[in-house]
């Protein structure tokens, strides 16, 4: 990842052997020279597969003893009972190279691993279930009481040798029924409680696609998929030549935005160069929230005529072609490296146009690993301590990661670097840095863009 590296602070051990240790005798181990079919070349994917849940069994261990060690120090540092903790999960995401919210999930089943389920645990450094069953069974029980789930831990450790080869499903059920026989409220009641939960999030796909995911309550879930198949069906047989997934993706969208096209009244930002929207480059644009998109593909979402299907073939595609209010904003660069370059401001809050610049310049949430949407604009040293709002202390965070640098002994400071980089630290001294994604047209151009000078723009999409 771009800019994201590891910790500063190098391992260190009390007693015994490091983690560096054990890593450079594992490098030494080469693919055994096996002539009878390979069957020593399998035994020796086994072993490594045991050694990997050895040491997830490890780190599991690890994360609750350093869970430990941060909590005290927050207590003898007068953090609130309440409060102690914060942002343990997210130390721990950095070290694992993971996302904050991945973090958070890994400490939680480790405090269950080590805490509450030792039988798991055991089998987990033994190699008989791996760190994804273990998982399954942490999930499973999660609805329990502390007690319930020591017994019901206790009473699958005889069936752990079992689970070897058991699937997925095998291990989810045995893990519920288990859990159910040993407190039924509680499983009825999490059921209960899951409709809470429903949500709606995006995800990149490949090729300018995305996944658009509903976790809905099963009746509701059912209902929306019966009401699509019932409309594509309907369609197919009127002689749409598109095909039931098409139009139960058309229908979705039009049904949603209440517009066919699916484009309706809401700004879409598209960066590219100059090159690119008026002279046919091939450089590829950058599709906030979503990542880089073909030249190609910009250029027709600009025209308008983009539908997302084959118009030739669609009866009625026309109407959904709508026409765009094309809005342009140069965003210059600075030749040499490809930065964009400054914008200032003497208010606390970040003025519309420098937001709009800053979103445009990090893309995602600017932690080291977190991919997640920017929801605020972040002083990375706060007004309150003299920092500035300008683009340099500037930066877009998630929601979880900029409270995760409130927390007593964060902080981030800018750095130099080839394009915006921030430089963060932890409560344990580790040192972490971020660079911002370079603008298109940046990479590979260096040479052109010191003779033509900086340029680049940002087009704003709306339709009519």
């Amino acid at each position: 990842m771009d800019g994201k590296q590891g910790p500063d602070v190098a391992q260190k051990a009390e007693s015994g052997a490091t983690v560096a240790d054990v890593a450079r005798l594992l490098a030494a181990v080469r693919p055994c020279d096996d002539d009878d079919g390979g069957a020593g070349l399998i035994d020796q994917l086994r072993g490594l597969e045991d050694l990997k849940c050895a040491e997830a069994a490890l780190q599991a261990r690890i994360t609750v003893a350093f869970d430990l060690a941060q909590r005290r120090a927050q207590a003898r540092s007068g953090v609130p009972a309440a409060e102690l903790g914060a942002g343990v999960g997210a130390q721990i995401a950095l070290a694992r190279r993971e996302s904050p919210a991945r973090g958070g999930r890994l400490l939680g089943l480790a405090r269950a691993l080590v805490t509450e389920m030792p039988h798991t645990l055991a089998a987990l450094e033994t190699g008989e279930l791996n760190e994804w069953s273990a998982t399954l069974l942490v999930r499973e029980t999660a609805c329990l009481p502390a007690a319930d789930r020591c017994a019901v831990d206790e009473e699958l450790a005889a069936d752990a040798g079992t689970f070897d080869g058991a699937g997925d499903r095998a291990i989810i059920a045995a893990a519920r029924t288990a859990a159910y026989r040993r407190d039924p409220r509680s499983v009825t009641q999490r059921a209960s409680h899951a409709a809470s939960e429903r949500h709606v999030c995006l995800r990149p796909a490949p090729d300018t696609m995305c996944y658009l995911t509903a976790l809905l309550p099963v009746a509701e879930g059912v209902a929306v998929h019966a009401a699509l198949t019932r409309n594509a069906d309907a369609v197919r047989s009127a002689g749409d030549p598109r095909s039931r997934g098409q139009l139960m993706a058309d229908a979705l969208v039009e049904r949603i935005t209440g517009t066919a096209g699916g484009i309706s009244g809401i700004e879409i930002q598209l960066v590219m160069t100059d090159r690119t929207l008026f002279q046919g480059n091939a450089e590829p644009a950058r599709l906030p929230g979503y990542g880089i998109v073909p030249a190609g593909w910009a250029r027709t979402l600009i025209r308008g005529a983009d539908t997302g299907t084959d118009s030739s073939d669609v009866p009625g595609a026309e109407d959904r072609d709508q026409p765009m209010n094309v809005m342009l904003r140069r965003l210059y660069t600075a030749p040499s490296t490809g930065e964009l370059v400054a914008m200032d401001s003497k208010a606390r809050l970040f003025p519309p146009g420098l937001r709009r610049f800053l979103l445009s310049r990090d893309d995602t949430c600017r932690t080291p690993y977190c991919d997640a949407p920017i929801r605020h604009l972040d002083h990375s040293i706060p007004w309150r301590s003299g920092g500035t709002t300008n683009q340099a202390n500037g930066a877009g965070l998630c929601e979880a990661c900029n409270h995760t640098k409130e927390a007593p002994g964060w902080s981030a400071h800018p750095r130099p670097g080839p394009r915006h980089t921030l430089q963060l630290t932890t409560p344990t001294g580790h040192s972490y840095h971020s660079t911002a994604p370079p603008p298109p047209g940046t990479e590979g151009e260096r040479r052109s863009r010191q003779r033509t000078g900086p340029d680049g723009g940002s087009v704003a999409l709306r339709p009519n």
